[in-house]
């Protein structure tokens, strides 16, 4: 069964850090591409960051503002998001997601989620003094 599961959230204070992991079962991530997601409650699920496996090129969503590193490790078929300078409003349920990734350079990571074609349970992230 293919399917990835995430790990890693949990409370933090404002200001500090978490890593994120997105574990894959059932495949190989090397042809994939991982998308982090997150949602607040009474919000819409957006799109955090996302990582063409294929080649390694990651990409950002604007309001990321240079504290959010999404990074892989193949040998342990796993993708990771650093999150660093937590603030309330970072508090959501994180998703990670994979679609079939291509070589294409025209290619890119798709940036809706239903665009995905796996989906993990989530991890809470909850930032509070």
């Amino acid at each position: 069964q293919l399917q990835v599961v995430e790990s890693g959230g949990g409370l933090v204070q404002p200001g500090g850090s978490l890593r994120l992991s997105c574990a894959a079962f059932g495949f190989t991530l090397d042809y994939y591409a991982i998308g982090w997601f997150r949602q607040a409650p009474g919000k819409e699920r957006e799109g955090v960051s996302y990582i063409n496996n294929r080649d390694g090129s990651t990409y950002y969503a604007d309001f990321v503002k240079g504290r959010f590193t999404i990074s892989r490790d193949n040998a342990e078929n796993t993708v990771y998001l650093q999150i660093n300078s937590l603030n309330p409003e970072d508090t959501a349920v994180y998703y990670c997601a994979a679609v079939p990734s291509s070589y294409s350079s025209s290619w890119y990571p798709p940036r809706r989620w239903n665009d995905y074609d796996y989906w993990g349970q989530g991890t809470q992230v909850t930032v509070s003094s």
